[in-house]
C-alpha cells in the first residue's frame, strides 16, 4: 500500500496492533458498558488489555494517538460519542484546526 503523508493507513498491522483498543471501543455499542468505562476507566481498559500507548491515548482523548496505536476510525467514534464528541470534533483534532476552522473548511468545500 503506498503511503500517504500525514496519514496511517488502517492495515493488517494496524488491525493486529488494536485489536484490544477496537474491541473495547466495539463494547461501548452498549449503553451499559459505557457506564462501566464512565465509572471506572482504569479498570475498563484493563479488562481489555490495552498496553500503555493505548491507554495514554484514551486518557488524553487524542485521537491521532489512538490511530496510531492502532485503532479504527469506525471504533473510535464509538469512544468518542461517550464524550459527546461528533466527527467534526474528530476531524479537527486530525487536522489540528478548531472544530469551528473545520466546519467552515467542510462548507466552503461543499460550495
Amino acid at each position: 500500500m503506498p503511503k500517504v503523508p500525514g496519514t496511517t493507513p488502517f492495515d493488517g498491522e494496524q488491525a493486529q496492533k488494536g485489536y484490544a483498543l477496537n474491541k473495547m471501543c466495539f463494547s461501548f455499542n452498549s449503553a451499559e458498558n459505557r457506564a462501566e468505562f464512565q465509572k471506572d476507566e482504569e479498570a475498563y481498559m484493563r479488562k481489555y488489555g490495552l498496553n500503555e500507548q493505548q491507554a495514554a491515548a484514551i486518557r488524553a482523548r487524542n485521537v491521532l494517538q489512538l490511530i496510531a496505536a492502532g485503532g479504527n476510525a469506525y471504533y473510535l467514534a464509538k469512544f468518542a460519542g461517550i464524550f459527546g464528541l461528533d466527527m467534526q470534533d474528530i476531524g479537527a483534532q486530525q487536522t489540528g484546526m478548531s472544530k469551528e476552522q473545520f466546519r467552515a473548511k467542510l462548507v466552503a468545500a461543499g460550495k
